[in-house]
């Protein structure tokens, strides 16, 4: 037995200098593995005398399950050692100030735009999107604006080519829904328009939010309810409303809609420029040249239409003179909001 008491003696020496868990892993390979030490001692039990083999095998097998012990005791040791080691290193000095990390604001032009969706969602309307590069038909033409029409002037379009625009308003969703559905229709469409003017009050790129009505027995006494339950909500129950006579070429009759000033109310000062009014959108019956395009009896069928700039309304919400000012991404500016 004394080969096996040496084997023994032989790995506790090795084991108190590892001091790693490779130099642990390379002595269970040189005791345990497969051309081991102690495996080449369990082969060769063949070789011990017959009525020597059981004792020598359970030697054997003792050293075995001590060495598989201690080197399970070592690598458990080890890396708690390691384990403390990272957490001291990775140790994060909670005594420190935290890093300020500065929240955005929803843009204003954004919270107003869901402000306007969520009055008319309220009511029953669904919203539509459409493309904002547009067919000319359905711009236009479809729209009773066909070419060489003098309406076309007051839009100021940009042409991608004879036949395609960027849009100029909202509206050519609305023709875009009638083609596939069939009334009655209750729909909103938000989003951005473009025309060639920039000023004070104008912008190359807008949004605009376009909303129409069709059923069998739509008057004008219902566009007039819709406006003024909208226009409530969103200045007010106070708020005066009135309807001035228009023209549009997609509605007939047409009407302007004014509020009463919100700055002078209603007395007269330079921003409604002394008439206590300020234009606030354009509405009126659909045309039945529009409901003729789409394929609607217009015998059968009548509607309301209108649309209002949504950075027009911001503009008056917030007393704001400058409509650039939206669009220069001056943080001053935006985190007034």
């Amino acid at each position: 037995m004394d080969d096996v008491t040496a084997l023994k003696d032989s790995f506790l020496s090795e084991a108190q200098s590892a001091a790693s868990l490779p130099e642990i892993q390379q002595l269970r390979v040189k005791y345990l593995g497969k051309k081991g030490l102690v495996t080449a001692k369990l082969k060769a039990l063949s070789n011990v005398v017959p009525e020597m083999r059981p004792a020598y095998g359970k030697a054997v097998n003792e050293v075995k399950n001590s060495i598989e012990e201690e080197i399970g005791k070592l690598e458990s040791l080890l890396k708690q050692a390691d384990h403390k080691k990272r957490v001291v290193a990775e140790a994060l000095d909670i005594t420190l100030p935290g890093k300020y990390t500065p929240f955005g604001r929803e843009h204003p032009i954004n919270k107003i735009l869901g402000e306007i969706t969520d009055i008319f969602v309220s009511m029953g309307f669904e919203i539509e999107e459409g493309p904002e590069v547009e067919l000319d038909y359905y711009n236009f033409e479809a729209l009773n604006i066909p070419k060489n029409h003098p309406a076309r002037d007051m839009q100021d379009t940009f042409y991608i080519s004879d036949d395609v625009v960027m849009r100029t308003h909202t509206s050519p969703v609305q023709v875009r829904v009638m083609e596939k559905r069939k009334p009655p229709l209750k729909i909103i469409a938000p989003g951005k328009v473009y025309r060639c003017d920039a000023d004070i009050s104008h912008t190359p790129m807008f949004h605009q939010v376009e909303g129409f009505m069709v059923d069998t027995d739509i008057a004008f006494s219902d566009l007039k309810g819709v406006l003024e339950a909208f226009i409530h909500s969103m200045f007010g129950a106070g708020t005066p409303v009135r309807f001035r006579p228009s023209f549009f070429p997609f509605t007939e009759p047409s009407a302007e809609v004014d509020i009463g000033c919100i700055f002078c109310s209603g007395k007269g000062c330079r921003v409604c420029k002394t008439t206590g009014w300020l234009e606030i959108l354009g509405a009126g019956i659909i045309n039945p040249k529009v409901f003729e395009m789409v394929g609607y009896d217009p015998e059968v069928y009548t509607g309301f239409a209108f649309g209002m700039g949504v950075e027009r309304i911001t503009m008056l919400k917030y007393s704001i003179d400058d409509i650039r000012l939206f669009f220069e991404n001056d943080l001053r500016f935006l985190k007034q909001f």
